[in-house]
């Protein structure tokens, strides 16, 4: 178990995989965990949340959705556990507040906490030593402000502080100093009004966000060297989504959701096409391409990642991962939901279908999800039973 331990914190701080046999243009960042569905109800659709209707975790998906709550305040929290095929103390937890204040309640302001924790791995130099402890784990710190710019349009800046404490000590000397960056999201989200149709009536909803735009992160003790560093996982997210409002206690939303990494492609090094590196120029190709993509900034990366694709705008288009979902809600009070998630089997292969539900009494709110992997490739979730829990409090306001 720690033998594997050791071998997922190695993955984790990776700032991408090019192997030295098989060429790869899979894009990975530091922090991953940043893109993790932290809670119950987006996990239950397919990871997407940018358009869904409003609710208290929209701080990760969406925070500009807050100025459409319609409780003044609400509290979260979630629970994922990881992996759990291999290890059993592995997960990730958030919890996040928001509150809903102004004119009209026009403003919305909304904190998280966001942990990553790897358990504990003990370290030996030798067999008989006493064990070191180490607690790897990443955290991220963020804060929000929503404002609504008309009665169905509102945007929203988010600030995160992001700490990743996952290098393990070498020898004694403890030079194992976490790592650190800081990142901003830019978010907006539509509501469109209600129309009537013969047998039911319907809402649009829109949303975007540009989420975890900031410097790389270091894992080399501290060194400030960008050219050693690792991109922030960048997304950009795109979304809609409609109600179907059936009567005054059925409603069922479906939704779709776009997302692409703002990272630049690693180049390839495989020269006669045959799917790996193996001569000695490729070898020298593959280490300078290397070279000259660590040296790329995080500004210039987000605008390379639209057109640097070695394979082309074909390529580009595989970069795009694509989630389907949908919510049957019965008066306020039970959700059933179920979602697809899509990526090109030559940018990752995730591909999973996803169930959940919620259950609401008072100002309590429980949701579950669970996930089926569609891929080749084993999804670290998989059959996995997620939890979230929500507290919605305050003065009501009018959904128009």
């Amino acid at each position: 178990m720690k033998m594997k331990k050791i071998a997922l914190l190695f993955i984790l701080t990776t700032q991408f995989i090019s192997a030295q046999i098989k060429d790869s243009r899979v894009i990975t960042t530091g922090v991953p965990f940043l893109l993790i569905a932290a809670d119950a109800r987006a996990a239950g659709m397919a990871d997407q949340g940018v358009a869904t209707t409003t609710d208290a975790f929209s701080q990760q998906w969406n925070p500009a959705k807050y100025a459409f709550a319609l409780d003044k305040q609400g509290f979260t929290a979630s629970y994922t556990p990881y992996l759990t095929d291999l290890v059993n103390d592995i997960s990730l937890g958030q919890a996040t507040y928001y509150n809903r204040f102004g004119a009209e309640g026009r403003s919305a302001f909304a904190v998280s906490l966001r942990y990553f924790g790897l358990g504990e791995i003990e370290l030996r130099q030798n067999a008989e030593d006493e064990a070191q402890i180490v607690k790897p784990n990443e955290l991220a710190l963020d804060g929000s402000y929503a404002l609504q710019l008309s009665e169905r349009f509102s945007m929203a800046v988010a600030g995160r502080y992001i700490r990743s404490a996952l290098r393990i000590p070498t020898g004694t000397s403890g030079d194992s100093k976490p790592a650190s960056s800081f990142a901003v999201d830019i978010a907006g989200f539509y509501q469109g009004e209600e129309a009537a149709f013969s047998d039911f009536n319907g809402r649009l909803r829109l949303g975007f966000n540009f989420q975890n735009l900031g410097p790389k992160i270091n894992y080399d003790a501290g060194a400030s060297d960008d050219d050693s560093a690792n991109f922030l996982p960048a997304n950009m997210r795109l979304g809609g989504g409609y109600d179907f409002i059936l009567d005054d206690y059925n409603r069922v939303s479906v939704n779709l959701e776009f997302a692409k990494l703002l990272v630049p492609t690693p180049q390839s090094a495989d020269l006669d096409g045959d799917g790996f590196i193996s001569t000695d120029e490729e070898i020298a190709l593959r280490d300078q391409n290397n070279a000259d993509y660590n040296k790329i900034n995080w500004v210039s990366g987000i605008f390379k990642s639209f057109n640097d694709a070695p394979g082309g705008f074909s390529e580009e288009l595989k970069e795009f991962t694509y989630s389907v979902g949908a919510e049957y809600l019965y008066q306020d009070s039970f959700a059933m939901r179920l979602g697809y998630f899509h990526e090109s089997p030559e940018k990752g292969a995730r591909k999973f279908y996803s169930l959940g539900a919620g259950f609401k009494y008072n100002i309590v709110k429980v949701d579950v999800s669970y996930l089926f992997s569609a891929s080749k490739v084993k999804n670290p979730l998989e059959n996995t039973l997620r939890f979230s829990l929500s507290f919605n409090f305050g003065d009501k306001y009018e959904e128009y």
